[in-house]
């Protein structure tokens, strides 16, 4: 279960970088991308839930990222760092379906792989300021 989850989380940032990067319609991009899986219909509906979370609540989302950042504006992220730190504080401040801690280790494993050498230790640090808004 939790690899299945890990390969949709992972094929949610890359719908958010798309939307992010290019300004698509966010159902048409994690649509398609969906396609390209054979994912259950359980994880294409996570991955449905995480995009639409996201896009949803992105306002509140960026201001966490801007308080929890301070030092990095939001336009001058990484479109990876700052779509994983999206995906992330949805998961732990508005989604609450899964641990904090799992949202926060599945976000530092996306910054490992998609990110830069630094992204797992700026995302973890983000989120671990994040995480203390939350007693979960």
């Amino acid at each position: 279960m939790a690899g299945t989850r890990r390969k949709a989380r992972s094929k949610v940032l890359q719908a958010l970088y798309e939307i992010d990067s290019v300004s698509r319609d966010a159902v048409e991009v994690v649509e398609r991308l969906l396609s390209e899986e054979d994912f259950s219909e359980d994880n294409q509906a996570f991955a449905r839930e995480l995009v639409a979370g996201v896009m949803e609540n992105k306002d509140d989302i960026d201001k966490n990222i801007s308080q929890f950042a301070p030092q990095w504006p939001l336009e001058q992220l990484s479109i990876i760092d700052r779509n994983i730190l999206r995906l992330a504080i949805f998961e732990i401040l508005f989604d609450n379906k899964v641990p904090v801690k799992v949202a926060v280790s599945e976000a530092v494993e996306l910054a490992k792989s998609y990110g830069s050498e630094s992204s797992g230790k700026f995302v973890n640090g983000v989120l671990g300021s994040v995480s203390t808004l939350t007693s979960r």
